[in-house]
């Protein structure tokens, strides 16, 4: 029978996984350092200037779906899947970009166009995220046989859950802030905004921070801190922006850690 080349694991692969989450959460702190300088062309801050836009709902359909497609060629014959917990590890990655890729954009109500270099940067990192995440649980990642009773996994298990149900209900929120019609910015209540400006952004970090928990990889960990680095640069934007627009915006809030920053 043939084999794919997606089924055979290397000894040499397995150490540029490593290498490539290591340069991931690098590559996360070399971005938040330029978005410091730099603006990144999005939503409320994008503008023609950028060059063409892209309608928003296909943007985020198109960008978020190499997350979901690439594991799921990756895991069509990987010994790994054989063990439960690394079916449950993937799955968990699967189902954030199943609700990214399948359900959020069809949720988004107006939206402004998607500049292409945001759009291409995007469709690139969840390209290169999907493969390192799924080869990683798909051929490599090796757990005992009782992990997903591990301490590790029920306390990470537990904050991917929280975490998710965070990111989806601030989510709502923000869609709920103008009524059909309405254009313009409201200053957001209701859940972890109450605490925080990036409250979307918390619970999406502390969703992969407990993803990373549950696997225990050196990918998963790049992912996580790449994530940090980036929304936390991207809500720090947002809190400025709030700052600046509303007078009476709430000087309680954090940017995007409760109680912390």
């Amino acid at each position: 029978m043939q084999q794919f080349w997606w089924e055979v694991e290397s000894p040499a692969e397995r150490w540029l996984l490593a290498a490539l989450g290591c340069g991931l959460g690098g590559l996360g702190l070399v971005l938040a350092l330029v978005l410091r300088c730099v603006q990144l062309p999005y939503g409320r801050y994008a503008s023609p200037s950028f060059g063409p836009g892209l309608p928003a709902r296909a943007a985020w359909f198109v960008q978020e779906l190499p997350a979901l497609l690439v594991p799921l060629v990756l895991s069509s014959g990987a010994a790994r899947l054989h063990h439960s917990p690394n079916r449950v590890l993937l799955g968990l990655f699967l189902m954030h970009y199943l609700h990214r890729a399948l359900i959020f954009p069809f949720l988004i109500r107006g939206g402004k166009p998607t500049p292409l270099i945001t759009f291409l940067l995007a469709f690139i990192f969840c390209l290169f995220n999907g493969y390192l995440q799924g080869r990683s649980l798909s051929n490599y990642a090796e757990y005992p046989s009782d992990w997903l009773k591990h301490p590790c996994f029920i306390a990470g298990f537990a904050g991917w859950l929280i975490g998710m149900v965070i990111n989806i209900h601030s989510d709502h929120i923000l869609r709920s802030l103008r009524k059909p019609g309405e254009t313009g910015y409201k200053i957001p209540k209701r859940g972890m905004f109450e605490y925080v400006t990036g409250a979307n952004f918390f619970g999406e970090i502390l969703e992969w921070f407990g993803f990373a928990l549950a696997c225990c990889t050196i990918e998963s960990a790049g992912f996580a801190m790449c994530t940090l680095f980036i929304l936390a640069s991207r809500a720090r934007q947002h809190h400025e922006w709030y700052l600046e627009k509303f007078e009476d915006y709430p000087k309680s809030r954090k940017i995007v850690i409760p109680f912390l920053y």
